[in-house]
């Protein structure tokens, strides 16, 4: 397993250190004056992990979403109006674009016009992965930021893809089935929603059973407790313990059958991917180390650089579209709040269970650095 898992690993860093091309490591040393850009962002975003420990899965799902959603890392995402990404049913409940705002204001006072908001979404995502306990990775940077979005572009998968399907989406964009796994992996700090698995905790495939991979005590804790009839309740994809780090457990929740989604608990039992799951749930730092890698290759996708696309001045557009809401946004710094009941309720209980660990992580964070 060892030798495997070393080969791997190389073949994972070679792909990645082919695919800087323009974007490079350390892209904006000496380009704002005396200041350090990602210092600024870092210190941005650790000020908001410090009360809103929930921020790292807000952010890997903007970055995910933003890249993969349209096949261009370019943070088409933040703009807003009619027909835009943020549109998008996948992108309804996406979050974290206030963190986004307020690095940029923040970066826009000491070097106006030079950082892109693109740049800013991979620096912060990356932080906060780390201040929750994920492995420090350097990010290529030298991102240009799109200048359209648009909701008939976004093509994410949907969480009951089947394996051979999730293989094939991923190596669309040059990821290996490992890669497909690891990036799965993100779900570490997910939430879903209780109607999303319905079916499978009461009608499996209209059988009116529950689905008989998952483990027989969990179907009835989330079928008579956590999700008994309301399907706008949420469920953690992770242990209620590690909902908010960074960190390998999620993977030995799906080797005992507990799996949330059905493409989580696929990838567990697939002959094609069961043995990465294995592997990856016995080794922590092994997660931590390819995790880091393949984040890096996913903000890599159809990156604008030179020439393409700008340096957005504002962030948003005119527009922010919040859950369906059309609502007016002025500048960078001023945001639209709506979240209704479930939303904030999922809030309180991402944040009360982070603030018992990231005193710790930030600790680590502060020995990388």
């Amino acid at each position: 397993m060892v030798k495997r898992t070393s080969i791997i690993a190389v073949l994972v860093l070679g792909l990645i250190s082919s695919c800087y091309g323009q974007a490079t490591v350390g892209y904006y040393n000496n380009k704002c004056g005396t200041k350090d850009v990602e210092s600024i962002i870092r210190g941005v975003a650790k000020a908001r992990f410090s009360y809103e420990p929930a921020i790292v899965a807000f952010l890997l799902r903007l970055q995910f979403h933003d890249c993969l959603g349209d096949k261009q890392c370019d943070a088409s995402l933040l703009l807003a109006g009619p027909g835009s990404e943020q549109t998008a049913v996948p992108n309804f409940t996406v979050k974290g674009y206030d963190l986004i705002d307020a690095i940029k204001a923040a970066l826009e006072q000491e070097c106006p016009g030079v950082v892109s908001c693109s740049d800013i979404i991979a620096a912060a995502t990356r932080d906060a992965v780390v201040l929750a306990g994920g492995s420090y990775y350097d990010v290529p940077m030298g991102r240009k930021d799109g200048l359209v979005g648009l909701a008939s572009n976004v093509d994410l998968p949907p969480p009951d893809i089947s394996v051979a399907n999730a293989i094939q989406y991923y190596g669309k964009e040059g990821f290996s089935a490992l890669e497909t796994v690891v990036l799965l992996g993100g779900h570490t700090v997910g939430v879903t929603h209780c109607s999303v698995i319905k079916d499978r905790l009461h009608n499996f495939k209209g059988t009116q059973q529950p689905d008989p991979s998952l483990d027989a005590f969990y179907v009835f804790l989330l079928g008579n407790v956590i999700c008994p009839m309301a399907d706008d309740m949420f469920i953690f994809l992770d242990s209620p313990n590690s909902v908010v780090t960074v960190d390998n457990s999620y993977y030995k929740m799906l080797l005992e059958h507990k799996g949330i989604l059905p493409i989580d608990n696929a990838i567990a039992f697939d002959p094609t991917t069961s043995g990465y799951v294995n592997d990856l749930a016995n080794n922590n730092d092994y997660f931590l180390d390819l995790f880091g890698k393949t984040i890096v290759k996913m903000g890599l996708i159809g990156v604008l650089t030179g020439n393409q696309g700008e340096i957005r001045q504002t962030l948003l557009s005119g527009l922010r579209i919040i859950y369906g809401i059309v609502s007016p946004v002025a500048t960078v710094g001023k945001h639209v709040k709506h979240e209704n009941k479930r939303q904030q309720k999922m809030h309180s209980s991402l944040v009360a269970a982070g603030k018992r660990k990231h005193i710790k992580h930030d600790m680590t964070y502060k020995r990388k650095i």
